[in-house]
């Protein structure tokens, strides 16, 4: 059991003693009630130090963690609230506080769906009881699809990763004849565009797996798991999506967008380096500077007519053939008689 949870488990069994209004505790007391309540959870002996539950007296006077407790030793040997009411369990807010843990107890529910916030129902539930949460409808909707291929995977990814464990996926990209295993060792997992990918180091290089690509997962612990301590805003800071390149090094895009679109992406920029050029009753040019991957160019894209690229030359030349070749596919379309 990790240290948190047993003292989590002390500070409870504390707490009930010592707002027990019909029986005397001494220290020793304390100490034996807290060994037996970590024999109940652990299934094996526990002993709890004198100094462990001297220092959790402590920090239960202390504002540490927001208890305060109003302990007090009398006849130089018993403990006690002074406070007969008081429990470190008892939520002490306002009016205003109560509608914020509200509002944020109906954004945790839209997630309870997901396999991986299973474990989570229980929890939000008391928080509702605790609150005395209202049953109103969410008024921030998230938008989510738990019938996304894939999500079945999160769990064992997500304990991978926190477990540090190497996994062999049997995995079929959309361009593979057949399936291939992969032994990868998990290091992220991000959501872009509705989708789940799998950050992994695969052969000394790091790779992005789709969920809903993945057919099978084991883990292995025979390989020694390599953990390259990824930070996700570093690790994504340059791009667009998902896809990471070491060799590709960040380009400084140019591109103007007319003036009915210019306001969306203004106050919905494309990237975080975004930046304004000029702009004019026509339209206004931007730039922002980033690795130009296949996300960034479906984004691009799909302004359509509103949005035209001006640098680098080579992603404006692909633009320009992305669009010729989609015209072409209108001009030569032939729709079956609707009637």
């Amino acid at each position: 059991m990790s240290s948190n949870k047993n003292a989590l488990i002390r500070y409870k069994t504390l707490d009930k003693c010592l707002k027990n209004k019909y029986r005397k505790y001494t220290l020793e007391d304390l100490i034996d009630e807290c060994s037996e309540a970590l024999f109940e959870f652990e299934g094996k002996e526990s002993y709890v130090s004198k100094r462990t539950v001297q220092l959790d007296l402590q920090n239960m006077r202390s504002e540490k963690f927001g208890y305060e407790a109003p302990i007090e030793v009398y006849e130089r040997k018993y403990y006690r609230y002074s406070d007969p009411e008081y429990s470190i369990h008892n939520i002490s807010v306002n009016e205003s506080d109560l509608k914020a843990m509200n509002n944020a107890v109906q954004i945790l529910k839209q997630f309870k769906d997901f396999s991986m916030f299973k474990e989570m129902n229980g929890v939000i539930q008391k928080l509702e009881d605790s609150i005395h949460s209202t049953t109103q409808k969410s008024i921030i909707h998230l938008d989510k699809n738990e019938q996304l291929k894939g999500l079945e995977h999160i769990d064992i990814l997500y304990e991978s990763i926190a477990n540090k464990k190497v996994l062999k996926i049997l995995y079929k990209s959309f361009t593979a004849r057949e399936s291939n295993i992969y032994t990868v060792h998990p290091q992220l997992l991000k959501e872009f565009n509705n989708r789940w990918f799998l950050i992994c180091l695969y052969k000394q290089k790091m790779y992005n797996l789709a969920l809903d690509r993945m057919e099978r997962i084991e883990t292995d612990d025979a390989l020694q798991y390599i953990d390259k301590d990824l930070d996700g805003d570093e690790y994504f800071k340059d791009i667009v999506g998902v896809t990471v390149s070491d060799s590709i090094a960040p380009r400084t895009v140019v591109f103007w967008v007319d003036s009915g679109n210019a306001p969306y992406v203004k106050t919905k920029p494309l990237h975080k380096s975004q930046e304004v050029i000029r702009e004019d009753q026509e339209g206004t040019l931007f730039k922002i500077c980033v690795q130009i991957n296949f996300e960034l160019e479906r984004l691009l894209l799909g302004f359509g007519e509103a949005l035209i690229v001006h640098k680098p030359r080579k992603l404006r030349l692909r633009m320009e053939e992305k669009f010729r070749a989609a015209g072409k596919n209108y001009q030569n379309l032939v729709v079956p008689d609707e009637n």
